[in-house]
Formats: C-alpha cells, structure tokens, sequence
C-alpha cells in the first residue's frame, strides 16, 4: 500500500544522497496522482547556491514534469521542516499539502514567523512519519563535521 510512509522514505533516499555528497542531509519529494513528479536533495555545496535546497530542486523538476507553475493537487514530502525561504516558493507553488518528517526549530519558517503559516491558505502541513531517522540522519552529519 502506498501512502505517506512510502513517499517520506523517498524524500529520505534523496537525505541519503545528499549525506554522500558532504550536504546537508535534507530530501524532498513532489508527488501527485500516487506519482513521484519531483524530486531533490540538497546541493548548496555542489551548486556553490544558497538556494539549492531540496524543497526547491523538488518544486523546479514538478513544474518541468507539468508544465505548471502551480501544484494546488500535490504534495510535497520533506524530511526536516522547510526554511523561510522554502516556505515562501512553495506559497507561490500553492502547493496542496506538505508532509514533513521531522521539525527544526533553529532553522525552520516559524523563526521568523511564529506559529502564523507563511503557505497558501490551502495548503495543509502535517507532521509525518519517519521523524526518528531523519533526525538520526541530521545528528550524524553534523556530529562528523564537529
């Protein structure tokens, strides 16, 4: 059976990807109709761009695959909560709903804005599965850095 669980361990084979590649070890996937339309991970370090995060990396292939701009039916599966700018694309994307797998309070959206939402008014965010080993995968990568 396909259902959250499923698509939140895609976005984290792309975290994985991203660990291997010396980055931050974020994954992100855009599905629609039970469809991986976008995928991302990662690549600040390999682009040598602030905003190559994988939210964005995810969004840009979604809207290739469409041909759209807007994602209104979809849902996007990120392993750790998106940052302010993240949240400010997927505004504009209109995404329908976003499932995160674990929160981050140093770098999240709600640094800047509280608990008020910075996404459509749309779009539904939940918390979702696979919390504990997106959490593990971002503790072991900056405990190798340190």
């Amino acid at each position: 059976m396909i259902d959250d669980t499923f698509y939140m361990k895609q976005a984290l084979k792309e975290a994985h990807k991203a660990f291997e590649d010396g980055e931050v070890p974020i994954g992100a996937v855009v599905v629609l109709n039970n469809q991986v339309i976008g995928r991302g991970h990662n690549q600040v370090e390999r682009l040598n761009d602030c905003t190559a995060h994988a939210e964005m990396i995810a969004l840009t292939a979604a809207f290739n695959t469409l041909g759209s701009k807007y994602l209104m039916e979809a849902t996007l599966y990120v392993t750790v909560e998106p940052c302010l700018m993240c949240a400010g694309a997927l505004y504009w994307s209109k995404i329908g709903r976003i499932v995160y797998a674990a929160a981050d309070d140093k770098n999240s959206y709600r640094r800047a804005t509280g608990e008020r939402s910075p996404f459509h008014p749309k779009t539904k965010l939940e918390a979702g599965p696979c919390e504990e080993e997106s959490l593990q995968l971002m503790k072991t990568f900056f405990e190798q850095r340190r």
